[in-house]
Protein backbone atom coordinates (compact mmCIF):
# COMPACT_ATOMS: atom_id res chain seq x y z
CA UNK A 1 0.00 0.00 0.00
CA UNK A 2 1.34 3.30 -1.16
CA UNK A 3 1.59 5.46 2.40
CA UNK A 4 1.56 9.61 2.18
CA UNK A 5 4.45 10.38 4.51
CA UNK A 6 4.04 13.09 6.43
CA UNK A 7 6.67 14.78 8.91
CA UNK A 8 4.47 15.87 12.06
CA UNK A 9 7.61 18.31 12.93
CA UNK A 10 6.48 20.26 10.33
CA UNK A 11 5.40 23.99 10.99
CA UNK A 12 4.04 24.41 14.25
CA UNK A 13 4.62 20.54 15.51
CA UNK A 14 1.66 19.99 17.30
CA UNK A 15 -2.06 19.05 16.73
CA UNK A 16 -2.71 21.01 13.65
CA UNK A 17 -0.96 18.73 11.65
CA UNK A 18 -2.76 15.75 12.78
CA UNK A 19 -6.25 17.16 12.50
CA UNK A 20 -5.87 18.33 8.80
CA UNK A 21 -4.10 15.03 7.94
CA UNK A 22 -6.69 12.76 8.55
CA UNK A 23 -9.09 15.27 7.60
CA UNK A 24 -8.10 14.82 4.30
CA UNK A 25 -7.15 11.00 4.50
CA UNK A 26 -10.89 10.98 4.88
CA UNK A 27 -11.90 13.43 2.51
CA UNK A 28 -9.61 11.94 -0.65
CA UNK A 29 -9.02 8.33 0.47
CA UNK A 30 -5.62 8.65 1.09
CA UNK A 31 -3.79 6.79 3.37
CA UNK A 32 -0.98 8.86 5.15
CA UNK A 33 1.73 8.15 7.66
CA UNK A 34 2.37 10.70 10.47
CA UNK A 35 5.89 10.44 11.87
CA UNK A 36 7.74 12.54 14.46
CA UNK A 37 4.62 13.40 15.79
CA UNK A 38 5.05 16.29 18.53
CA UNK A 39 8.35 15.11 18.73
CA UNK A 40 9.73 18.36 19.96
CA UNK A 41 7.46 19.17 22.83
CA UNK A 42 7.79 18.66 26.56
CA UNK A 43 5.43 15.66 26.35
CA UNK A 44 5.77 14.06 23.07
CA UNK A 45 3.23 12.12 20.58
CA UNK A 46 -0.74 11.82 20.87
CA UNK A 47 -2.33 12.98 23.06
CA UNK A 48 -6.08 12.36 24.79
CA UNK A 49 -7.63 15.09 22.59
CA UNK A 50 -5.59 14.00 19.69
CA UNK A 51 -7.03 10.53 20.04
CA UNK A 52 -10.89 11.59 20.66
CA UNK A 53 -10.39 12.80 17.29
CA UNK A 54 -8.98 9.89 15.39
CA UNK A 55 -11.33 7.28 16.97
CA UNK A 56 -14.64 9.37 16.05
CA UNK A 57 -13.10 10.06 12.80
CA UNK A 58 -12.47 6.44 12.83
CA UNK A 59 -15.75 5.68 13.46
CA UNK A 60 -17.24 8.00 10.65
CA UNK A 61 -15.05 6.75 7.96
CA UNK A 62 -14.27 3.28 8.40
CA UNK A 63 -10.61 3.97 8.81
CA UNK A 64 -7.56 1.11 9.76
CA UNK A 65 -5.70 2.75 12.14
CA UNK A 66 -2.13 1.94 13.58
CA UNK A 67 -0.33 3.58 16.60
CA UNK A 68 -3.59 5.22 18.19
CA UNK A 69 -2.51 5.41 21.78
CA UNK A 70 -1.45 7.74 24.18
CA UNK A 71 2.33 9.00 23.64
CA UNK A 72 2.35 7.75 20.08
CA UNK A 73 4.99 9.35 17.82
CA UNK A 74 3.60 7.81 14.42
CA UNK A 75 0.10 7.24 12.95
CA UNK A 76 -0.76 5.25 10.16
CA UNK A 77 -4.85 6.17 8.87
CA UNK A 78 -6.20 4.09 6.34
CA UNK A 79 -9.34 5.47 5.84
CA UNK A 80 -12.64 3.27 4.19
CA UNK A 81 -15.90 4.56 3.14
CA UNK A 82 -17.52 7.53 5.05
CA UNK A 83 -20.80 7.25 6.05
CA UNK A 84 -23.99 9.22 7.83
CA UNK A 85 -23.77 8.43 11.45
CA UNK A 86 -25.46 9.05 14.86
CA UNK A 87 -23.06 9.59 17.84
CA UNK A 88 -22.43 9.98 21.47
CA UNK A 89 -19.24 10.57 22.49
CA UNK A 90 -17.15 11.50 25.83
CA UNK A 91 -14.00 13.02 25.63
CA UNK A 92 -13.50 12.07 29.15
CA UNK A 93 -11.22 15.47 30.23
CA UNK A 94 -12.06 19.52 29.19
CA UNK A 95 -10.67 18.70 25.62
CA UNK A 96 -11.49 20.90 23.49
CA UNK A 97 -14.86 20.34 21.53
CA UNK A 98 -13.62 23.02 19.01
CA UNK A 99 -10.77 21.17 17.87
CA UNK A 100 -12.21 18.05 17.29
CA UNK A 101 -15.14 19.45 15.41
CA UNK A 102 -12.55 21.08 12.91
CA UNK A 103 -11.97 17.52 11.64
CA UNK A 104 -15.40 15.89 12.05
CA UNK A 105 -17.43 19.23 10.09
CA UNK A 106 -15.39 19.11 7.01
CA UNK A 107 -15.53 15.44 6.54
CA UNK A 108 -19.72 14.37 6.80
CA UNK A 109 -19.85 17.70 4.48
CA UNK A 110 -17.40 17.92 1.82
CA UNK A 111 -18.39 13.68 1.81
CA UNK A 112 -22.16 14.95 0.98
CA UNK A 113 -23.24 12.87 4.43
CA UNK A 114 -25.20 13.41 7.57
CA UNK A 115 -23.74 13.85 10.77
CA UNK A 116 -25.18 14.25 14.41
CA UNK A 117 -23.36 14.47 17.01
CA UNK A 118 -23.84 14.42 20.99
CA UNK A 119 -20.10 15.10 22.20
CA UNK A 120 -19.22 15.96 26.18
CA UNK A 121 -15.94 17.65 26.86
CA UNK A 122 -14.70 21.23 27.04
CA UNK A 123 -16.02 23.76 25.55
CA UNK A 124 -13.84 27.02 26.51
CA UNK A 125 -10.29 25.83 26.89
CA UNK A 126 -7.00 27.28 26.72
CA UNK A 127 -5.13 27.21 23.54
CA UNK A 128 -7.81 26.52 21.26
CA UNK A 129 -11.07 28.12 19.78
CA UNK A 130 -13.54 28.62 22.00
CA UNK A 131 -17.10 26.74 20.99
CA UNK A 132 -18.84 30.73 20.10
CA UNK A 133 -15.71 31.33 17.84
CA UNK A 134 -17.04 28.44 16.41
CA UNK A 135 -20.78 29.08 16.23
CA UNK A 136 -19.58 32.79 15.15
CA UNK A 137 -17.14 33.04 13.61
CA UNK A 138 -16.03 30.16 11.52
CA UNK A 139 -19.56 28.81 10.57
CA UNK A 140 -20.27 31.99 8.99
CA UNK A 141 -17.17 31.32 6.80
CA UNK A 142 -18.08 27.80 6.36
CA UNK A 143 -21.16 28.62 5.42
CA UNK A 144 -19.97 31.14 2.26
CA UNK A 145 -18.10 28.29 1.47
CA UNK A 146 -21.10 26.00 1.51
CA UNK A 147 -20.31 23.90 4.14
CA UNK A 148 -23.47 23.55 6.48
CA UNK A 149 -23.45 22.92 10.06
CA UNK A 150 -25.37 23.72 13.35
CA UNK A 151 -24.19 23.59 16.85
CA UNK A 152 -26.92 23.73 20.37
CA UNK A 153 -25.21 24.61 23.44
CA UNK A 154 -26.61 22.16 26.36
CA UNK A 155 -24.01 22.84 28.77
CA UNK A 156 -20.39 25.28 29.22
CA UNK A 157 -17.12 23.38 29.81
CA UNK A 158 -14.14 24.92 31.62
CA UNK A 159 -10.85 23.28 32.55
CA UNK A 160 -10.33 21.53 34.19
CA UNK A 161 -13.00 19.45 34.59
CA UNK A 162 -15.02 20.31 31.85
CA UNK A 163 -18.58 18.79 31.61
CA UNK A 164 -19.50 21.02 28.73
CA UNK A 165 -22.28 19.56 26.39
CA UNK A 166 -23.71 20.06 22.80
CA UNK A 167 -25.21 18.66 19.84
CA UNK A 168 -23.93 19.03 16.68
CA UNK A 169 -25.79 18.34 13.24
CA UNK A 170 -23.80 18.43 9.51
CA UNK A 171 -25.52 18.43 6.48
CA UNK A 172 -24.20 17.16 2.80
CA UNK A 173 -22.93 20.37 1.45
CA UNK A 174 -21.49 21.46 -1.94
CA UNK A 175 -18.01 23.77 -1.82
CA UNK A 176 -17.47 27.10 -3.60
CA UNK A 177 -14.74 29.78 -3.44
CA UNK A 178 -14.65 32.41 -1.37
CA UNK A 179 -12.64 36.26 -1.30
CA UNK A 180 -11.90 38.22 2.18
CA UNK A 181 -9.64 40.96 1.56
CA UNK A 182 -10.79 44.16 3.25
CA UNK A 183 -12.91 45.34 6.55
CA UNK A 184 -15.43 48.43 6.02
CA UNK A 185 -17.82 47.78 9.15
CA UNK A 186 -17.86 48.98 11.93
CA UNK A 187 -20.26 46.88 13.44
CA UNK A 188 -18.80 44.85 16.54
CA UNK A 189 -20.70 42.05 18.80
CA UNK A 190 -19.34 41.30 21.55
CA UNK A 191 -20.33 38.26 23.55
CA UNK A 192 -19.51 36.77 26.86
CA UNK A 193 -20.66 33.80 29.31
CA UNK A 194 -19.84 33.22 32.72
CA UNK A 195 -20.18 31.02 35.45
CA UNK A 196 -20.15 31.07 38.99
CA UNK A 197 -18.42 34.04 39.00
CA UNK A 198 -19.34 37.42 39.74
CA UNK A 199 -21.51 39.51 37.31
CA UNK A 200 -19.81 42.79 39.00
CA UNK A 201 -16.39 41.39 37.90
CA UNK A 202 -17.26 40.16 34.49
CA UNK A 203 -19.11 43.30 33.75
CA UNK A 204 -16.33 45.51 34.81
CA UNK A 205 -14.10 43.64 32.20
CA UNK A 206 -16.65 43.97 29.53
CA UNK A 207 -16.86 47.49 30.20
CA UNK A 208 -13.77 48.09 29.91
CA UNK A 209 -13.37 46.26 26.43
CA UNK A 210 -16.28 47.67 25.18
CA UNK A 211 -15.04 51.49 25.99
CA UNK A 212 -11.90 50.54 24.06
CA UNK A 213 -13.74 49.90 20.65
CA UNK A 214 -16.14 52.66 21.34
CA UNK A 215 -12.99 54.71 21.50
CA UNK A 216 -12.02 53.51 18.28
CA UNK A 217 -15.31 54.64 16.59
CA UNK A 218 -16.86 50.52 16.57
CA UNK A 219 -20.52 50.09 17.38
CA UNK A 220 -20.36 47.62 19.93
CA UNK A 221 -23.88 45.28 20.68
CA UNK A 222 -23.05 43.44 24.05
CA UNK A 223 -24.53 40.56 25.40
CA UNK A 224 -23.69 38.96 28.51
CA UNK A 225 -25.24 36.20 29.99
CA UNK A 226 -24.71 33.38 32.86
CA UNK A 227 -23.87 30.04 31.91
CA UNK A 228 -24.01 27.51 34.92
CA UNK A 229 -21.07 25.20 34.23
CA UNK A 230 -19.42 22.52 36.77
CA UNK A 231 -16.41 24.70 37.13
CA UNK A 232 -16.38 28.70 37.44
CA UNK A 233 -14.79 30.24 34.25
CA UNK A 234 -15.73 33.19 31.38
CA UNK A 235 -15.18 33.30 27.52
CA UNK A 236 -15.61 36.04 25.48
CA UNK A 237 -15.72 36.72 21.70
CA UNK A 238 -15.58 39.65 20.01
CA UNK A 239 -16.40 39.83 16.23
CA UNK A 240 -17.20 42.15 13.12
CA UNK A 241 -18.94 40.45 9.77
CA UNK A 242 -19.45 41.88 6.46
CA UNK A 243 -19.29 41.39 2.74
CA UNK A 244 -15.76 41.17 1.90
CA UNK A 245 -14.79 40.14 5.86
CA UNK A 246 -14.82 37.82 8.97
CA UNK A 247 -12.55 38.81 11.95
CA UNK A 248 -12.83 37.63 15.42
CA UNK A 249 -10.91 37.25 18.63
CA UNK A 250 -11.94 35.13 21.77
CA UNK A 251 -10.56 34.75 25.40
CA UNK A 252 -10.52 33.16 28.35
CA UNK A 253 -10.96 34.44 31.66
CA UNK A 254 -8.16 34.51 33.87
CA UNK A 255 -9.06 33.71 37.47
CA UNK A 256 -5.98 34.26 38.76
CA UNK A 257 -5.14 38.24 37.40
CA UNK A 258 -9.12 38.51 36.64
CA UNK A 259 -9.06 39.42 33.18
CA UNK A 260 -9.26 38.49 29.78
CA UNK A 261 -5.91 37.94 28.48
CA UNK A 262 -6.53 39.24 24.57
CA UNK A 263 -4.55 41.62 22.01
CA UNK A 264 -7.99 44.07 21.52
CA UNK A 265 -5.22 46.39 19.43
CA UNK A 266 -4.74 42.74 16.83
CA UNK A 267 -8.82 43.18 16.22
CA UNK A 268 -9.18 47.45 16.04
CA UNK A 269 -6.07 47.57 13.63
CA UNK A 270 -7.09 44.64 11.64
CA UNK A 271 -9.27 46.07 8.13
CA UNK A 272 -8.02 43.09 6.40
CA UNK A 273 -10.19 40.23 5.41
CA UNK A 274 -9.83 37.81 7.66
CA UNK A 275 -8.20 37.17 11.66
CA UNK A 276 -5.32 34.80 12.19
CA UNK A 277 -6.85 32.01 13.68
CA UNK A 278 -9.51 31.86 10.74
CA UNK A 279 -6.94 32.04 8.22
CA UNK A 280 -5.20 28.51 8.97
CA UNK A 281 -9.29 27.37 8.96
CA UNK A 282 -9.75 28.19 5.35
CA UNK A 283 -7.54 26.31 4.23
CA UNK A 284 -8.79 22.99 4.26
CA UNK A 285 -12.06 23.46 2.25
CA UNK A 286 -9.98 26.19 -0.24
CA UNK A 287 -8.00 23.23 -1.43
CA UNK A 288 -10.82 21.19 -2.42
CA UNK A 289 -12.76 23.89 -4.70
CA UNK A 290 -11.31 24.46 -8.11
CA UNK A 291 -11.99 27.80 -8.18
CA UNK A 292 -9.50 30.53 -6.71
CA UNK A 293 -10.04 31.41 -2.96
CA UNK A 294 -8.37 34.74 -1.66
CA UNK A 295 -7.96 36.11 1.43
CA UNK A 296 -5.39 38.50 3.43
CA UNK A 297 -4.36 38.55 6.49
CA UNK A 298 -2.15 40.64 9.00
CA UNK A 299 0.43 37.60 10.01
CA UNK A 300 1.22 34.16 8.67
CA UNK A 301 0.85 31.97 11.88
CA UNK A 302 2.68 28.80 12.50
CA UNK A 303 -0.99 27.25 12.19
CA UNK A 304 -1.57 28.84 8.38
CA UNK A 305 2.01 27.54 7.75
CA UNK A 306 1.69 24.17 8.41
CA UNK A 307 -2.14 23.47 6.62
CA UNK A 308 -0.87 25.29 3.40
CA UNK A 309 1.95 22.57 3.71
CA UNK A 310 -0.49 19.93 4.41
CA UNK A 311 -2.93 20.62 2.25
CA UNK A 312 -0.87 20.96 -1.11
CA UNK A 313 0.78 17.17 0.10
CA UNK A 314 -2.76 15.77 0.23
CA UNK A 315 -4.46 17.51 -2.49
CA UNK A 316 -2.12 18.67 -4.82
CA UNK A 317 -3.61 22.14 -4.55
CA UNK A 318 -1.52 24.83 -5.52
CA UNK A 319 -1.09 28.75 -3.51
CA UNK A 320 0.83 31.78 -3.26
CA UNK A 321 1.28 34.09 -0.73
CA UNK A 322 1.87 37.59 -1.32
CA UNK A 323 3.44 40.54 0.84
CA UNK A 324 1.07 43.70 1.64
CA UNK A 325 2.20 47.11 3.12
CA UNK A 326 -0.44 46.10 5.99
CA UNK A 327 -0.35 42.17 5.73
CA UNK A 328 -0.29 39.38 3.19
CA UNK A 329 -2.34 37.81 0.93
CA UNK A 330 -2.88 34.07 -0.14
CA UNK A 331 -4.22 31.95 -2.48
CA UNK A 332 -5.31 28.96 -3.23
CA UNK A 333 -6.45 26.87 -6.13
CA UNK A 334 -7.72 23.45 -5.63
CA UNK A 335 -7.40 20.25 -7.45
CA UNK A 336 -10.95 19.69 -8.10
CA UNK A 337 -13.58 18.58 -5.99
CA UNK A 338 -12.81 15.41 -8.53
CA UNK A 339 -10.29 14.63 -5.81
CA UNK A 340 -13.24 13.55 -3.39
CA UNK A 341 -14.04 10.26 -3.70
Amino acid sequence: MDLLRINGEFGEGGGQIIRTAITLSCITKRPILIENIRKNRSVAGLRPQHLSAIKILQKICDAKVEGAKLGSTSLKFIPGNVKSCNLEEDIGTAGSISLILQVLIPVAAICQKKLNLTIKGGTDTLWSPTLDYTQYVLKEAYSRMGIKFSINLIKRGYYPKGGGKINLEVLPSNLNSISLNQRKTKQVKLFCSYSNLPFELIEKNVKDIEKKLIEKNFLVQTKITEEIAIDSGSSLLIFSIDKESIIGIDSIFDKRTEKFSLDLEDFIENNLGVDQRLADMIVLPASLIHELTVFRVKNISKHLETNLFVTSKITGCKYGVGKLSDGFEIRIEGDSNTSIK
